[in-house]
């Protein structure tokens, strides 16, 4: 760390300006650039009053409790390179924090608004000379704690060649921007790790969207130009042996903590690339969770929780965003730790906790066209795999013919998702999947297979006050002529609106008897199902 100056406190005793001289040799040496940015102002001071307790050399303890923070604050000012006291009493830290911010709040929004651009300002003058002086490939190749502080130090250096004036917090979001840029995805980072956000969907580099409560907002984050987004896209779909270029312009991917991502670029995406990112939540949402949350009521719940047991075959239907995933995932818990489980996905995200899973992923054609696994070809595998149920993270194309005869095949308690806006639409959709097959069946054949082969219907959604609801829970009972016959058992019934504009219902339930309910007897959850349903 460079030398600290040698700026003295006006209007200081003389003893308190010896103390500063003796001890501020020893706090050079035992401060280094990297405590110096990873502490905050109330740790980095605490540190110097411990080392200047500690010295021996010095006459600090000699000192009163108001001199002895006047040592510590000038010192503290030095290393941080803010402006000399004044003479004005000093305020200790805590109840600076505790100085009521304004109303408006205005005041800290403009002090953040131009740490930003400051931090921003560096990045242009330091990363330069950072590529310069740094091996990115064998960077990449070490710890992250460790490549931090080596950056730290580097960077610090470059500050001082450069002249350009950081304060601590500051320095320390630089090299966070810095770390992004090289390691991980840029400005995108810090919206990863916000908890709070779902979705974040980059509309070109200078337009990024999030999705937080339900809701979708403008984020402050930006990119540099379309080749910074597509530095960040490519570093995405390398990750997992896929390529997104001009011969193959759109891509499904995923990140490393099984986060989906969809990437389309020009000539296609007309406005810059688009990168639209399903973040995967770090908290696992269970079926209890769901009924804490108001997505379904308890009865719905303990009906589900059974249907999952007693390996009802099952549907889930919803638009996009609406939860379909996550309701897989809770339903997917249910399943007994002895099965073995064959998932197959575009893009593998499932997180299923049972110890016998294999994940199967699809894969895209190479330069040349050739070598893509469909999801069909998945299916196809998957029966000569043994799986007890086979979960498809969604049926969109021909491998419904498959996944219908797998449900029909002894493959019960199979689970699969669908793009549709009420149950009946799904078996709709199914039907006219099966035809993108290239199958002549007459289309009684078709429903009927299709009858035979689903034994439950979940429709979820994502209502306009941002809540997801599962709004039906319907069972496919069989056949009458040519009609696949059904009967609701839940369903959401919509009565109005608090004075917060988040949308009030009740969760009914039909009345009717489960036509599951000798496969729960079977299961021994006959009562269980009952007390649920009375």
């Amino acid at each position: 760390m460079a030398a600290l100056g040698s700026r003295a406190l006006k209007g200081s005793e003389p003893d308190t300006k010896g103390a500063i001289e003796q001890i501020k040799l020893e706090v050079t040496e035992k401060i280094d650039i990297v405590s110096l940015i990873e502490l905050n102002r109330g740790q980095l001071a605490q540190k110097i009053a411990e080392i200047a307790a500690a010295s021996k050399a010095s006459n600090y303890r000699k000192l009163n409790p108001l001199e002895q923070r006047k040592v510590v604050t000038v010192i503290l000012n030095d290393m941080l390179g803010s402006a000399p006291v004044s003479s004005a009493p000093i305020v200790p830290i805590a109840e600076e924090r505790a100085k009521p911010k304004r109303p408006d709040g205005s005041g800290e929004s403009k002090k953040t608004d131009a740490s930003k651009s400051t931090i921003e300002a560096a990045r242009h003058k330091v990363q330069p000379a950072l590529v310069e002086q740094i091996d990115a490939a064998k960077a990449i190749t070490l710890p992250r704690a460790d490549l931090e502080r080596q950056v730290t130090g580097i960077v610090a250096d470059i500050l001082d060649e450069e002249k350009f004036r950081l304060n601590q917090e500051e320095q320390r979001g630089l090299v966070k921007v810095l770390l992004a840029e090289m390691l991980g995805l840029g400005p995108l980072e810090p919206l990863l790790a916000d908890e709070s956000i779902t979705d974040i969907l980059v509309n070109g580099p200078k337009q990024i969207y999030v999705e937080t409560g339900g809701k979708l907002v403008l984020s402050d984050a930006r990119f540099r130009d379309d080749r910074h987004v597509m530095n960040v896209a490519t570093r995405i779909v390398s990750q997992i042996g896929r390529r997104v270029d001009e011969s193959s312009p759109l891509c499904d991917a995923r990140l490393m903590d099984g986060s989906r991502v969809n990437i389309i670029i020009p000539p296609l995406a007309i406005d810059g690339p688009s990168i639209s990112i399903r973040k995967f939540a770090k908290q696992k949402i269970t079926l209890d969770v769901m009924a804490t949350q108001g997505n379904l009521s308890p009865e719905m719940e303990a009906v589900l929780r059974i249907a999952a047991r007693s390996q009802l075959n099952i549907l889930i239907s919803g638009g996009t965003g609406s939860g379909k995933t996550t309701l897989l995932n809770a339903l997917s818990q249910m399943i007994d730790h002895g099965e073995r489980v064959v998932t197959i996905e575009d893009a593998a995200e499932l997180q299923l906790q049972q110890p016998h899973v294999v994940r199967l992923e699809t894969r895209p054609a190479n330069l040349e066209g050739q070598g893509e696994i469909t999801m069909r070809d998945l299916v196809k595998n998957a029966l000569r795999m043994r799986p007890d149920r086979i979960i498809l993270g969604e049926v969109r194309g021909s491998e419904a013919v498959d996944m219908l005869q797998a449900m029909n095949t002894g493959h019960e308690g199979s689970m699969s998702t669908v793009h549709a806006n009420r149950p009946r639409e799904a078996l709709t959709r199914l039907e006219n999947m099966v035809g993108m097959a290239g199958i002549n069946l007459p289309a009684k054949a078709v429903r009927t297979q299709i009858a035979a082969a689903l034994d439950l219907i979940v429709q979820v959604s994502r209502m306009r006050d941002g809540v997801r609801r599962i709004t039906h829970v319907m069972e496919v009972v069989g056949m009458e002529g040519d009609v696949v016959t059904t009967q609701d058992l839940f369903s959401f019934l919509y009565e109005g609106e608090d004075p917060s504009g988040r949308i009030v219902g009740r969760y009914e339930f039909s009345g009717v008897r489960p036509y599951f309910t000798e496969k729960a007897e079977y299961f021994g959850l006959g009562r269980a199902l009952l007390e649920a349903t009375k």
